[in-house]
């Protein structure tokens, strides 16, 4: 185990900051009891759905040292990707695709990643430290570790809330075997609010803090593999990758400035995409439009699906003939899709 040099906390801050982060925080590389537990009953209740890998790797998750024994600090950082505009001012347009913000731009796991490697590589080599970069894909329960190191609190929507960034950061971290001291705790300004709860179109809060995924819409459109519920179709509205309801609602977001990151801004084709452009992409025109996007790790199948359910939500009749050219398609997720979009247009009066 290394021992820091004092000065050296403040030193890797100083460095994070320089390298375009926009928190840092410091944290023991330890979990407490209610991060365990309440992962426990998450998962206890299947509202991971088919996220099997949560459940697979559940004590690498909710212990660091499980993850990584020589393990002894974990410095989080956050990347705000506070949109410029309200994310929800496309829910009115119905022949129009809602992406979340975060997918609008470039993949966020490369912009996070390298500059994690940055800082863990000048870590390493300041300090002969041994260190370990981690964001989003490995076992690690960011959020109650962000919220250890001070970056925020966990909301009752269960994502972090920053009072500087209200509810839009990246988040990653690095682990290290130096013994840092640690930031003071973000303590939970939720108060009485519960604007977040009342703001999810699928009652995906069964409590404050608790999220069922299995419907919750970010979950339902990007991660579910199989056909969406259909009680839960109508719901979606145009929403085709991802949700931002309950973040947008958090009132923490007017103290949020706008993202400074260039590869966060939206590419112009998911500003305010027609569903009925969306629904003509093959595969390989899927993978052309979104080479360098996180939506295109679901895959075009996917993808149509959801476009499909916006195409059957749009209540126009005259967008039927984007969804029959599709009852044919190869693929039987999309083509159950098509079927339900189609029925539910032909069943609006003319």
């Amino acid at each position: 185990m290394a021992e820091a040099d004092p000065g050296t906390r403040e030193a890797i801050r100083d460095r994070a900051l320089a390298l375009g982060f926009d928190a840092v925080g410091f944290a023991p590389a330890a979990l407490g009891t209610q991060a365990r537990e309440r992962l426990g009953e998450f998962l206890a209740g299947g509202h991971h759905g088919d996220m099997g890998w949560m459940e697979a790797k559940a004590d690498r998750r909710g212990d660091p040292r499980v993850l990584w024994p020589d393990a002894r600090t974990v410095i989080a950082l956050g990347l705000s990707y506070a949109p410029h505009e309200d994310p929800r001012r496309l829910l009115d347009h119905p022949d129009r695709g809602v992406v979340s913000v975060y997918a609008r731009g470039r993949d966020y796991h490369d912009v996070v990643k390298s500059r994690l490697k940055a800082l863990a590589r000048w870590v390493h080599e300041a300090y002969d430290a041994e260190v370990k970069v981690f964001v989003d894909t490995a076992p690690v329960m960011e959020k109650p570790l962000a919220q250890q190191a001070g970056l925020g609190w966990q909301g009752k929507h269960t994502n972090l809330v920053s009072r500087a960034h209200g509810s839009w950061l990246f988040l990653g971290e690095v682990y290290t075997t130096l013994e840092l001291p640690p930031d003071a705790p973000g303590g939970d300004r939720c108060g009485s609010c519960r604007r977040c709860l009342d703001a999810c179109p699928t009652a995906a809060f069964p409590a404050p803090y608790r999220l069922d995924a299995r419907r919750c819409i970010s979950y339902l459109t990007i991660e579910h593999q199989g056909p969406i519920p259909e009680e839960l179709r109508p719901l979606m509205g145009n929403r085709i990758y991802g949700c931002d309801d309950c973040l947008a609602a958090c009132p923490w977001n007017k103290f949020a400035r706008r993202t400074r990151e260039a590869a966060f801004l939206p590419r112009a084709e998911l500003t305010a995409p027609r569903l009925v452009d969306l629904a003509q992409l093959d595969d390989a025109s899927f993978r052309q439009v979104f080479s360098g996007s996180p939506i295109k790790r679901i895959g075009r199948d996917r993808f149509v699906r959801n476009v499909l359910i916006a195409l059957g939500n749009t209540g126009d009749p005259a967008q039927s003939g984007a969804v029959e050219r599709l009852l044919d398609d190869g693929s039987e997720l999309v083509r159950d899709a098509a079927s339900w979009a189609l029925a539910r247009l032909r069943s609006r009066p003319r």
